[in-house]
């Protein structure tokens, strides 16, 4: 699985970066058709916008792009909160798939 990490407005260190490799690796283990997960994080400096950071990830399967994004105030809570929208999706994508499955041909 390809990890692209990319920065608006922020620069990415080698600690978001380690950390965003171990939380994403729980994405693998749901899904192993994953080949590439895109994060971009984005500090936003308006104070009028309640979550200053933003992360938005974009991850790219066999049979399409699955994307979600959530905002924070540190790094970490906005990324937790994107992973949590993306397993659901991935979770929900491969229920639908293994009840198409078990349900056989339609006649």
């Amino acid at each position: 699985m390809d990890l692209v990490l990319k920065g608006r407005g922020v620069r990415i260190t080698e600690q978001m970066k380690k950390k965003a490799e171990a939380k994403l690796a729980k994405i693998q283990r749901i899904d192993p058709h994953v080949s590439r997960l895109e994060v971009e994080v984005i500090l936003e400096h308006n104070p009028r916008i309640e979550g200053s950071h933003r992360v938005e990830v974009a991850c790219t399967r066999d049979r399409g792009v699955l994307r979600a994004h959530a905002a924070g105030q540190d790094f970490e809570s906005a990324l937790d909160q994107t992973i949590e929208r993306l397993e659901r999706q991935l979770v929900s994508y491969r229920g639908k798939l293994r009840s198409r499955r078990q349900a056989g041909p339609v006649a």
